[in-house]
């Protein structure tokens, strides 16, 4: 589970800010909201709130970028890591970027610190608590002689072979966790850390993210079962009572297979593959509906974009519920009726465990329900008159602004909680 994480030049965002999944001292919603875990009083869900281009998704693709990092080591020195520091300044497209993320995983809390440039990691640092805090490894890099170099904490002990096999993996654009993915030797506090980048922390869902498709292999692969999701879809009234799934074999033309292959960042051995079958396999997915009492079969692409959304949703729900798993959403809102938006965020509260939701959204009505939603679970972007990111909660606002009296959504419009957009007036001289 996710505790904090703090990101500084990164995007949008000029000075460190932080966000955090720590609950404050209010006992409001306390069985729906809060993971105790470890002596930590989690929350299940963060959500986002701001003006356009203020920074919100910017917090995501940081959180994105970090396990993109990890996982996905660059495999030539020369590759420049994918991401932007704050350009908006005359210094700070030269300084360094930094992201820190601290999280608890089987119950024992891990600190992870890195500071990059676009060309190369300049440091990093692991520490874990258990039950003190302790060194893991400090990574530092030789920027002129591209070189890492890498010192284990004192707790920590490991040959001379084994750290020369870890720096010699570990390239100036890797970071320690990446370079120890090329390697075959055993280190558990390491593979602890990337069990939890890789299995608990979930790709970022973006508004355009094909989920039809990732659902439809889960339910194939019995990682969640289709009549969850059946009967997820049967409570947000899309009278839908079965999922239908085919496979079908298709002949691949030769100029497509010579497009994979020059244009498309595909394996050599799924090319060879490709060449060799000349076939591939295509899933056709039909939703079954019961009308008064007659079934109808309708392919996916008929229907419409919130009934595919949410059929996504729903996958996501059933996978959240019977797994434990941290995943980001962009635009949760985006093609689902407020309803349904409200259906979907009780439904993992109230069935959910050790699970974690960190969205960004323009929906008012969380501003405006304090039955449902806690001020701890509810952020702010604000963009500075530098054109900065400023991340704050709800609940960092002090009794004079907000209490638990105030009509919250009235304090945001009025701007005392910041975070709407400066809009001019409506008239448009186009001459």
């Amino acid at each position: 589970m996710i505790i904090n994480f703090s990101l500084q030049n990164f995007g949008s965002i000029k000075d460190k800010q932080t966000l955090t999944f720590e609950a404050d001292k209010s006992e409001h919603l306390n069985d729906y909201y809060i993971i105790k875990k470890s002596g930590f009083r989690l929350l299940k869900l963060a959500l986002i709130y701001g003006a356009n281009a203020s920074g919100k998704t910017t917090i995501l693709n940081g959180l994105e970028f970090l396990r993109d990092l990890i996982l996905e080591p660059e495999e030539k020195k020369t590759d420049e890591l994918k991401f932007k520091p704050f350009l908006f300044d005359e210094e700070t497209p030269n300084q360094t970027s930094k992201l820190s993320i601290d999280f608890l995983q089987k119950g024992i809390r891990y600190d992870y610190e890195i500071e990059f440039t676009e060309q190369a990691i300049v440091s990093e640092k692991l520490d874990n608590y258990n039950p003190k805090k302790a060194n893991i490894y400090k990574r530092t890099t030789d920027l002129k002689n591209q070189f890492s170099e890498i010192k284990f904490g004192s707790k920590i002990t490991k040959d001379k072979t084994f750290k020369k096999t870890l720096e010699s993996n570990t390239l100036w654009n890797n970071t320690v966790l990446g370079g120890f993915l090329k390697t075959n030797i055993d280190f558990e506090e390491l593979n602890e850390v990337l069990d939890w980048f890789s299995n608990y922390l979930k790709p970022l869902v973006y508004t355009k993210t094909n989920l039809e498709g990732f659902i439809t292999s889960i339910i194939e692969d019995k990682e969640i079962l289709k009549k969850d999701v059946i009967n997820i879809l049967k409570k947000a009234d899309f009278h839908i009572s079965d999922i239908l799934i085919q496979e079908e074999e298709k002949e691949v033309p030769s100029e497509w297979i010579e497009f994979v292959e020059k244009q498309l960042k595909i394996s050599n051995d799924k090319v060879s593959k490709l060449k060799e079958n000349r076939k591939i396999t295509s899933v056709n997915i039909d939703f079954e509906h019961t009308v008064n009492g007659t079934k109808y079969s309708l392919p996916i692409d008929l229907e419409s974009q919130g009934t595919r959304r949410y059929y996504g949703f729903a996958g996501l729900l059933a996978l959240l519920i019977k797994h434990n798993h941290l995943i980001p959403i962009d635009e949760l809102e985006a093609s689902l009726h407020p309803d349904l938006y409200i259906q979907f965020i009780l439904s993992f509260l109230v069935n959910s465990e050790h699970s974690q939701i960190l969205a960004t959204t323009h929906n008012r009505e969380i501003l405006d329900n304090k039955d449902i939603f806690r001020n701890d679970a509810i952020w702010f972007t604000n963009k500075l008159e530098n054109c900065s990111t400023q991340l704050y909660s709800l609940a960092d606002f002090d009794t004079s602004v907000i209490r638990d009296t105030t009509n919250v959504l009235n304090a945001y419009k009025s701007g005392k909680l910041k975070g709407k957009p400066n809009l001019g007036d409506y008239y448009i001289d186009l001459d």
